[in-house]
């Protein structure tokens, strides 16, 4: 199902929607958790990022999966499959920290947006506070392994042309 897309290897194509809806998400949940008078405007954004960036990361990664199985199939020198097996690593974690930002970024949306509705108590505060620092660290580890994956992805790539 990955393995081509309109005729085209399907991962070169693919990787453009993780690259961008990646770390949109991460920047949406940035300026959701610490500009808290933007939320408002930026909720249904972060709901939507929520959704598309973890399916897009995860279409790259399997994307990938079936690119690194034509490489082995077609004899790539193994220099190069250890580089794309180091890059799929990193695709992984990107992956699963998309995903797991991507839950906690509709849950940080329902709490403040339940939080801003009715008086605030201080266990509505600690959740609301502890659910936005959760939210920073795991947005800096998805941001950082998008990163990590599309630059060896791409050393990779420009090197062995």
């Amino acid at each position: 199902m990955f393995k081509e897309l309109l005729g085209l290897p399907a991962h070169p194509l693919l990787v453009h929607a993780a690259v961008i809806f990646g770390p949109l998400l991460v920047l949406s949940v940035v300026v959701y958790s610490l500009i808290p008078s933007v939320r408002r405007f930026l909720g249904w954004t972060v709901v939507a990022l929520a959704i598309v960036a973890p399916a897009a990361l995860w279409f790259a990664k399997l994307s990938g999966e079936e690119l690194f199985r034509t490489l082995i199939a077609k004899n790539y020198p193994q220099e190069i499959l250890s580089q794309v097996d180091k890059h799929g690593d990193f695709a992984d974690v990107a992956a699963w920290t998309g995903t797991a930002l991507g839950v906690l970024s509709l849950f940080l949306v329902l709490i403040c947006t339940a939080a801003g509705k009715k008086p605030a108590t201080p266990g509505s505060r600690s959740l609301t506070y502890g659910i936005v620092v959760i939210s920073l660290l795991v947005a800096g580890v998805t941001g950082y392994y998008v990163f990590k994956t599309g630059d060896t992805g791409a050393h990779i790539v420009w090197a062995n042309i």
